[in-house]
């Protein structure tokens, strides 16, 4: 009677191995999807939001760079852009550098 028994509570060989390779698969899918939601997804967002904002730079706006220096864009360029610093003093920066936009620029009135 106890051989029995232990015969029923002993291991299946082969037909766990199928079970535990697809238990692996969901699991492996789940970290996979709280990875993307948690980690890629926000990331690829605020990149968009910072190429929106990097594309929509014109003269006027007040700016930070990534080095910390506030400036006013005076001119602008493909891949730079013209940065009043001080009275007479303009640097010339690649538009990648521009962390933030302090002050939008007030559209000027049409006469």
């Amino acid at each position: 009677m106890i051989g029995y028994y232990v015969m029923l509570m002993a291991p299946q060989g082969q037909g766990d191995a199928g079970g535990g390779f697809m238990q692996s698969i969901v699991l492996f899918g789940l970290i996979f999807l709280i990875f993307y939601f948690m980690i890629i997804r926000p990331q690829q967002k605020r990149q968009k939001e910072r190429q929106k904002m990097l594309d929509a730079l014109k003269k006027g706006d007040k700016v930070v760079t990534s080095g910390g220096i506030h400036g006013t864009i005076v001119g602008i360029e493909e891949k730079t852009a013209l940065v009043q610093i001080a009275d007479s003093v303009k640097v010339k920066v690649d538009r990648g550098s521009i962390s933030a936009v302090a002050k939008e620029a007030e559209p000027e009135p049409t006469k």
